[in-house]
């Protein structure tokens, strides 16, 4: 039997395909509104959806509905909004005289603030804020892999309720949070490994193996968690160990690391983050809603995050087709000149 939901997700990407195509395969009525490469990929391969634990599940092309467009947004109880958050201003903007009155909108992005935009572009609709705490890599051919561990995570809204079984059948329970606030901040903290896992140009895996890029994201975290402190922000833990003492474990030995840090290195041996895959791609990244966020934050509170600032510059000096390959010891030393640059000028 089929749910009796419409569900709408737009801006069908690695997320969106991997999610929509999840619930398609358990036979909830899903549009998906991608990009037009994207969209002629399903419509000719159908989705073939896989994860690290082995799962393999596939929908043919005439189970999938996709689109380039949302024309029938206007028929959607649910739309999932999965755009990169750059783009959602504008996701606002097109939706707006399309959807009804009372629907359901959840923004499943990176960063912080997506939700509030799309309020403010979709007044007459319930907006929940959401994220997924996991990695999706595509492999062409309509093919997208969960790389690493995670959930579906929403704040919690009495019209949520309705949607809980679909989610369920699909195999990716929406998890319900009184206060997501905090999960947003642990996962933007967990994203800071998206540019060094970029410039690094190499699988999550390995360089999550290496002492020195391994160094590099403890300097980024243990900044981030610096400011966040004096914004009296408290981000929830989302993996085995609390976020200080994973800032501490990140510069341990690489054998003393993998004993201790066992679900970190929970991640699928092709995995890359979505950051490699946008300046792959030679799309504009989201580095100015992650370790931008942290920089802005800075300032906020009368600080500095000079790593933060330093990944955020060299992200887009990459995205401007500049050096996009660091050994872990070279952005180990470039990071930290900023830092010590930093504190030579708060210094003086």
């Amino acid at each position: 039997m089929l749910n009796d939901v419409e569900i709408c997700v737009f801006g069908a990407g690695s997320i969106g395909c991997y999610v929509g195509g999840r619930l398609a395969a358990s036979r909830a009525r899903v549009t998906l509104v991608a990009r037009p490469r994207i969209a002629e990929e399903i419509a000719t391969n159908g989705l073939h959806l896989t994860d690290l634990h082995g799962s393999d599940l596939r929908a043919l092309p005439a189970q999938i509905r996709v689109e380039t467009a949302p024309v029938h947004a206007d028929r959607a109880d649910l739309v999932l909004v999965t755009v990169k958050s750059a783009d959602t201003a504008e996701a606002a903007r097109i939706l707006q005289p399309l959807l009804r009155r009372g629907t359901v909108v959840i923004s499943i992005q990176n960063g912080i603030s997506n939700a509030d935009v799309l309020r403010g572009g979709l007044p007459d609709c319930v907006v929940v804020p959401g994220i997924a705490t996991f990695n999706v890599l595509p492999r062409g051919n309509g093919h997208f892999h969960q790389g690493t561990e995670g959930e579906l995570i929403a704040q919690d809204d009495p019209e949520l309720e309705r949607f809980a079984v679909p989610f369920r059948n699909a195999g990716l329970p929406l998890l319900r949070r009184a206060d997501l606030v905090p999960t947003q901040w642990g996962k933007l903290l967990l994203n800071l490994n998206n540019p060094i896992n970029a410039l690094s140009n190499v699988p999550l895996l390995e360089e999550l193996s290496q002492r020195s890029y391994r160094r590099c994201l403890a300097l980024a975290q243990g900044e981030a968690l610096e400011v966040m402190k004096r914004a009296d922000i408290r981000p929830t833990q989302l993996i085995g160990v609390p976020p200080g003492v994973m800032v501490k474990m990140l510069g341990a030995p690489s054998v003393v690391f993998k004993r201790v840090a066992g679900k970190v290195l929970a991640v699928d041996p092709v995995a890359r983050s979505s950051m490699w895959e946008d300046l792959e791609r030679g799309r504009i990244t989201e580095i100015d809603y992650l370790s931008g966020e942290i920089v802005r934050l800075a300032e906020k509170v009368g600080t500095t995050a000079p790593v933060n600032a330093r990944l955020t510059a060299l992200i887009k000096v990459a995205e401007s087709g500049g050096r996009r390959e660091w050994t872990g010891k070279e952005l180990l030393r470039t990071l930290l000149a900023a830092r010590d640059a930093d504190n030579a000028n708060t210094a003086v």
